[in-house]
C-alpha cells in the first residue's frame, strides 16, 4: 500500500505540514468505510429476510442468520455514531499555577482559556472547534449554548458558577475559523490542579479514559512534585502504557543563570526519565528524551499574539535564549502531534476496525452459507426436475406404446369372445328341442289358454337360453376380461404415483363381469302362428306337400280351390283333412299368392321325375303289380287300409299330440329366427366386453393423464424454483464478493493508518 501523501494545515500562522490531518483523513476514511459497511449488512439483512420467508425456498437462511445480520446492523449504527464523534484528546495536568492554560492558549495561538494573575482554573474546561462563528460554552448536565465574546467573559462566567466543583466538566466550543488547530478534530482539556483534590479516581475515570495523550505541565523553577507523580501512577494502573510528555513550564527563569542552565536542565531530565522510564514504564530509555521539553508557556503566547497583531513576534520584554525555547515549544508541537494522531488513530479506530473486520467476515461467512445451501438445493432441483421430464417422457412414450398393445389385446379378446359365443349359441340353437321339451305347462287349444301358453314357452326358451349360455361362456369370458385387466394395471401401474398405485384397487374395483344374452324370443317369435289342426298323413293337402315343394304346395292348393269354385260356384268348399306338414305354417302375404296351370304342370313333372327316389315310388310300382295279379282285390284291401289309417290317426289326434305338434313348429320356426340372430348376438357379447375393457383402461388413462399433468406442474414448480435459487446465488455472490471488497478497504486502513510505518 503507497504511504499517505504529506498533508499540510490551512493556518495562517504557519505553513508547515500537520500530522493532526493523519486522523482527519483516518476518520473520514473509517467513516466513509463504515458507511459502506452499514449499508452492505442493510442490505444482507433484506436479503437474508426475504430469502427466509420464502418458503418455496426451503429455508436457505435461517432465522437465526436473519436476527444475526439485524444485530450486527444495529451494532454499525452504534459504531458510525460514535466514530462520527470520535475526535483527539490531549488533556492537560500539574499543580496549580503552573501554566497549564497558558499552554493550551499557546498552542491555540490565542487567549481562550483565563490565565495569569488571579485566574485559576477550578474546574475541567475542554476546549474544541465549532463551525459557528460565535464561542459559547455548556456545562455538565446542560445543552444551554451561553454565548462568551471575551475571554474575561469566560473568567466571569466560570467564577459566578456556584454549581462548578473540580469534578465539573465545562465545555468551550471556539471558532474554528479563529483557531486553525481545532479545525482537525483536536480537543484540548485543562484541569484543575493535582494539588486540590483527592478524588484523583473519579477524575480518571471521568475524564482520562478517552484521552490520547496526557501533557504534565511542571514547574521549572522546581521538581516535579509527589501529587503529580500519584496522579500519573493511577492513570498508568488503568491505562496501558499512556503517551505522557512532560513540559517543564518557565524555562525563561534559567535565563538569569546561564550559568547553571545546562545543569538545571540536565538534572530535570534525570528526574523526568527516572519518572517515566524506572516509576510509570510507559517509555524506553532512548525515546524518554524526546517526551520531555523545557518551555516558557507565557513567552510563545505573547510572541504569536503579536504575530496575529501583525507586530514583531521577538517584540517586547522577552528573556535571552527565546528563540531556542520557542524552537522547543515548536518541537513539542510537532512530537505532540505526530504522537496524538498516530496515537488516536490507534486507539479510536483500531478496534472499530477489527469489529468491522469479524462483522465483515461474518456476513460473509453467511452469504457464503446461503450461497453453497442454495447451490446444492439448485442442483438438487435440477436432478429432480431431470428425473421429472425423463419420467414425463418415459409416461408418455410408454403410454402410447401401451394404448397400441392394448387396442390389441382388447381386439384379439373381442374377436375371441364373438368366436365363443357365436359356437355356443349354434350349438344351443341345435338342442333347442331339448329345452323346449323340458317345458311344461297347462295346454289347450282355446286362443286364450295357447297365448298364455306360447308366452310361458317363450320365456322359458329364452331363461333357458340364456343359463345355457351363461354356462357355456360367461366364465371362461370372465376370466379372460380379469385377465386382461390385470395385465393392464400391472402395465400401467408404473405410470402412476406411488399414491395412486396404492389405491390402485379403488380407482378400478375388482368385479366380477356378467354378460348379458339379450335374445328377445318375445319379440323375435311374436309372429309364430301355430296350426294344430287335425291333418291326415295321406290326404290330398299331405301328398300335395309330399311331391311339391311347401310354396309350391300352397300355391297348388289354391289354384284347384279357385278352379273348382269357377266350376262350381254353388257348391260350398270341401273339406278334406289336410295331409302337409305340420311344420308348415303359410304366412299370411301367402294367401294371395296364385299359380297358373303351366307353373302347377311343371312342378308335378319335376317332382315326379323325382320320385324314383323316393318310398310313394315303390308303393306305386308294387300297387301296379299287384293289380295286374290280384286286382280289385287290392283295391278293397288299400281302401281298407286307408280307413283304418286315417281312423288311427284321428282318434290318436289328441291334446297331447296338438301340443307335440305345435313344440315341433315352434322348434323349426325359433330355430331359422335365431339362426338369424346369431352374428348380432355374438357381436353384441363381443361389444360388452369391449366396453368393459375400453372403460377399464379409460380410468387407468385418466390417472396416467393425472399423472402427467401433475409432473408437468412440478417441473414448472421446479423451474420457478430453479430460477429462484438462481438469483439467490447470484445476489449473494454479488454480497460476497461485495465483503470482499470492503475487506480488501479495511486491510488497506489497517496498512496504512494502524500499522507502524517502516
Amino acid at each position: 500500500m503507497a504511504a499517505a501523501p504529506p498533508l499540510r494545515r490551512s493556518d495562517s500562522a504557519r505553513g508547515e505540514f500537520s500530522p493532526l490531518k493523519h486522523f482527519v483523513v483516518a476518520k473520514k476514511k473509517i467513516c466513509d468505510v463504515f458507511e459502506q459497511l452499514l449499508e452492505y449488512v442493510k442490505e444482507t439483512s433484506e436479503f437474508a429476510e426475504e430469502t427466509c420467508e420464502n418458503k418455496a425456498l426451503e429455508k436457505i437462511a435461517s432465522q437465526d442468520q436473519k436476527l444475526e445480520i439485524q444485530a450486527y446492523a444495529d451494532k454499525l449504527t452504534i459504531i458510525k455514531e460514535v466514530l462520527a464523534r470520535r475526535h483527539m484528546k490531549v488533556a492537560f495536568f500539574g499543580r496549580t499555577s503552573n501554566g497549564k492554560s497558558t499552554v493550551i492558549n499557546a498552542m491555540l495561538r490565542d487567549r481562550v482559556l483565563p490565565s495569569g494573575i488571579g485566574h485559576t482554573t477550578n474546574c475541567f474546561l475542554s476546549v474544541e472547534g465549532t463551525d459557528d462563528d460565535k464561542a459559547f460554552l455548556k456545562t455538565e448536565g446542560s445543552e444551554e449554548e451561553k454565548s462568551i465574546k471575551t475571554v474575561n467573559q469566560l473568567a466571569h462566567a466560570l467564577h459566578m458558577d456556584e454549581s462548578l466543583d473540580a469534578g465539573s466538566l465545562v465545555r468551550v466550543f471556539w471558532p474554528k475559523s479563529k483557531c486553525a488547530l481545532l479545525r482537525d478534530d483536536l480537543v484540548l482539556m485543562d484541569s484543575p490542579g493535582t494539588d486540590v483534590t483527592s478524588q484523583l479516581d473519579s477524575w480518571i475515570d471521568k475524564f482520562c479514559l478517552d484521552a490520547d495523550v496526557f501533557v504534565l505541565v511542571a514547574n521549572s523553577e522546581s521538581t516535579l512534585m509527589n501529587t503529580e507523580k500519584h496522579f500519573f501512577h493511577k492513570v498508568n494502573e488503568r491505562l496501558s502504557k499512556p503517551n505522557i510528555f512532560i513540559l517543564n513550564n518557565r524555562w525563561d527563569a534559567s535565563a538569569n543563570e546561564p550559568e547553571y542552565m545546562e545543569d538545571v536542565r540536565k538534572q530535570h531530565t534525570d528526574r523526568c526519565v527516572d519518572f517515566l522510564v524506572e516509576e510509570l514504564k510507559v517509555v524506553d530509555p532512548e525515546q524518554a528524551p524526546n517526551h520531555i521539553f523545557f518551555v516558557s508557556a507565557k513567552e510563545v503566547l505573547n510572541s504569536r499574539m503579536q504575530r496575529a497583531q501583525g507586530m514583531p513576534e521577538t517584540g517586547g520584554a522577552l528573556a535571552e535564549g527565546f528563540q531556542e525555547r520557542l524552537k522547543e515549544f515548536q518541537s513539542f508541537e510537532r512530537t505532540f502531534e505526530e504522537c496524538i494522531s498516530q496515537s488516536a488513530v490507534k486507539t479510536k479506530f483500531e478496534q472499530h476496525t477489527i469489529r468491522a473486520k469479524q462483522i465483515t467476515e461474518k456476513v460473509q461467512g453467511i452469504m457464503d452459507a446461503i450461497n453453497i445451501e442454495a447451490a446444492e438445493k439448485r442442483v438438487a432441483a435440477l436432478e429432480d426436475r431431470e428425473y421429472q421430464m425423463d419420467r414425463l417422457d418415459f409416461v408418455r412414450n410408454q403410454l402410447n406404446l401401451l394404448i397400441d398393445d392394448i387396442k390389441k389385446k382388447i381386439k384379439a379378446i373381442s374377436e375371441d369372445v364373438e368366436a365363443k359365443v357365436s359356437s355356443a349359441m349354434g350349438e344351443e340353437i341345435c338342442r333347442l328341442h331339448v329345452i323346449i321339451d323340458e317345458f311344461h305347462a297347462d295346454f289347450h287349444p282355446s286362443p286364450h289358454v295357447l297365448q298364455i301358453y306360447k308366452s310361458e314357452l317363450l320365456s322359458h326358451v329364452e331363461e333357458g337360453m340364456g343359463k345355457n349360455l351363461a354356462f357355456r361362456c360367461s366364465d371362461a369370458v370372465n376370466a379372460s376380461v380379469q385377465d386382461s385387466q390385470r395385465y393392464m394395471i400391472e402395465t400401467m401401474i408404473p405410470l402412476l404415483p406411488s399414491a395412486a398405485q396404492s389405491q390402485i384397487h379403488m380407482l378400478v374395483p375388482s368385479r366380477k363381469f356378467d354378460l348379458s344374452y339379450d335374445l328377445n324370443c318375445a319379440t323375435l317369435c311374436s309372429d309364430f302362428q301355430e296350426n294344430i289342426e287335425f291333418q291326415f298323413s295321406l290326404g290330398w293337402t299331405a301328398l300335395v306337400h309330399r311331391f311339391l315343394s311347401s310354396a309350391n304346395a300352397q300355391r297348388a292348393l289354391k289354384l284347384v280351390d279357385q278352379n273348382l269354385q269357377t266350376s262350381r260356384p254353388a257348391l260350398p268348399l270341401a273339406s278334406t283333412p289336410s295331409s302337409g306338414p305340420p311344420s308348415m305354417v303359410a304366412p299370411p302375404n301367402q294367401e294371395k299368392a296364385v299359380m297358373t296351370q303351366e307353373e302347377l304342370m311343371l312342378a308335378v313333372a319335376t317332382n315326379f321325375a323325382s320320385l324314383t327316389s323316393r318310398t310313394s315310388m315303390s308303393v306305386v310300382i308294387v300297387g301296379g303289380v299287384v293289380w295286374r295279379t290280384i286286382g280289385w282285390r287290392l283295391i278293397a284291401l288299400s281302401a281298407s287300409l286307408y280307413g283304418l289309417l286315417y281312423l288311427y290317426e284321428r282318434l290318436t289326434w289328441t291334446t297331447k299330440a296338438k301340443e307335440r305338434t305345435l313344440k315341433q313348429q315352434f322348434v323349426d320356426y325359433a330355430t331359422e329366427k335365431l339362426q338369424l340372430i346369431v352374428s348380432f348376438t355374438s357381436a353384441n357379447c363381443s361389444h360388452q366386453v369391449q366396453q368393459e375393457m375400453a372403460t377399464t383402461f379409460a380410468r387407468l388413462c385418466q390417472q396416467v393423464d393425472q399423472t402427467q399433468k401433475e409432473l408437468e406442474a412440478e417441473i414448472c414448480q421446479l423451474t420457478a424454483k430453479i430460477d429462484q435459487l438462481e438469483t439467490v446465488q447470484s445476489h449473494s455472490k454479488r454480497l460476497r464478493h461485495k465483503a470482499t471488497e470492503l475487506e480488501r478497504q479495511l486491510e488497506a486502513f489497517t496498512q496504512q493508518y494502524l500499522q507502524p510505518q517502516q
